[in-house]
Parts: C-alpha cells; sequence; structure tokens
C-alpha cells in the first residue's frame, strides 16, 4: 500500500471488502494487484492476499488515473 501511496498523482488508498477463501484468485501471487476499471479520479483494484481477495480503491490527482494504472502495471 505504501509503494502505491508513494506514486506520482495518488492522493490516497482506501481498503474495502476483503473476500475471502483459497479459491479466490488461484494462480496470482500474494500482492499481486489488478486494476478493475477506472473512475474519474480514481481507480478500483483487487490484490490477491494470503487468504483471499482485498478491494482497493485508488484515489488519484484529476487527470492521473492513466499514469498511476501503467505505472501499477509495469510494477510499481
Amino acid at each position: 500500500m505504501r509503494r502505491i501511496e508513494a506514486l506520482d498523482g495518488v492522493v490516497g488508498v482506501i481498503i474495502g471488502r476483503s473476500y475471502g477463501g483459497k479459491s479466490l484468485g488461484q494462480g496470482v501471487p500474494t500482492g499481486g494487484l489488478k486494476i478493475q476499471r477506472k473512475i474519474s479520479g480514481s481507480l478500483k483494484a483487487v490484490t490477491q492476499s494470503e487468504k483471499g481477495l482485498q478491494e482497493i480503491f485508488i484515489r488519484t490527482e484529476a487527470g492521473m488515473e492513466d499514469a498511476v494504472a501503467k505505472a501499477i502495471s509495469e510494477g510499481l
């Protein structure tokens, strides 16, 4: 989370719901992050935890959604 918060254009990170179950996110390494969608001024993402999936809402500066998503997809 701290690496995401440190990215240029990120205002903050909000932790959302957690979905437990070993069958969720199979084949994805712990800590793996996937952007689900872009919303004006933010990104909705999920990360793989040891116990399932964790929703994350990434608040960005206006117009920085694509740059932040690119930085995340390139491995921070």
